[in-house]
């Protein structure tokens, strides 16, 4: 980011939006953190927040209503918004749950971009940042529809990046496995604080660094996407994984 910059971060009361959140406000940033009114009130978060629920399309316009009504335009906005909340086979999964996962972590992404849209245009060297998963590639059982919306999210961040080329650039990273409260069924969404959902022991054994990824092992390509030195890419997916997947 060249100078200072003001950025959105969607999901910013995650594990890895509150590192993303202050390594930006450390090096000078203006930063609006967008998040379910229960995980702002759970984690009171330091500077501007604004209340959002992506499965709801007026909460997500009302959001970005608010940040238009200030007259000024985004560098930046993140969206690390998302969740899975249990391992199901596809057969065996029922409509409804399929239904949320694809509207958490999909629909609500699409909506998210479309209302960011006006506000980056208006911002300096704009750059849009979405999260995808190394399951959209690498895929594994009981993933099913998680998976399919992550890989979606790819489509969607390579169209969009033609689309909005040459005004704004939008770009993905897709971690593996990060240890936060999405593996214990997402924040706000769950108490946090539960088993996680994956056998961490096994997946750290079979990735070749040897551990799951913290938050800071997303936060410094998310940073590098936001900034000058990717200034002459759109349309790329950084797979963070500890060599677990190599496309």
């Amino acid at each position: 980011m060249s100078g200072f910059s003001t950025i959105a971060i969607l999901g910013a009361a995650g594990g890895i939006g509150r590192r993303l959140l202050s390594e930006l406000r450390d090096r000078g940033h203006e930063t609006i953190a967008l998040d379910l009114p229960a995980s702002l009130e759970r984690h009171r978060l330091e500077g501007r927040s604004i209340a959002i629920d992506i499965l709801d399309e007026a909460s997500i316009e009302n959001a970005f209503g608010e940040l238009a009504g200030d007259g000024e335009g985004l560098d930046g906005f993140v969206n690390l918004a998302g969740y899975n909340a249990r391992l199901t086979p596809l057969a065996a999964m029922d409509t409804g749950y399929f239904d949320d996962v694809i509207a958490g972590n999909l629909r609500g992404a699409f909506l998210a971009a479309r209302a960011a849209k006006p506000l980056l245009e208006r911002g300096r060297n704009a750059s849009l940042v979405m999260v995808s998963s190394g399951l959209a590639a690498h895929v594994r059982p009981g993933y099913g529809a998680y998976s399919a919306a992550k890989a979606a999210i790819v489509a969607m961040t390579k169209t969009l990046a033609l689309e909005w080329a040459p005004t704004v650039r939008v770009n993905a990273v897709a971690p593996g496995l990060v240890d936060t409260a999405f593996l214990r069924g997402g924040t706000g969404r769950s108490d946090e604080d539960g088993a996680s959902v994956v056998d961490l022991d096994a997946y750290r054994g079979m990735t070749p660094l040897g551990r799951i990824a913290l938050p800071d092992d997303v936060t410094g390509p998310v940073r590098f996407l936001l900034g000058e030195d990717s200034r002459f890419m759109t349309g790329q997916v950084l797979w963070v994984n500890g060599g677990g997947y190599m496309p």
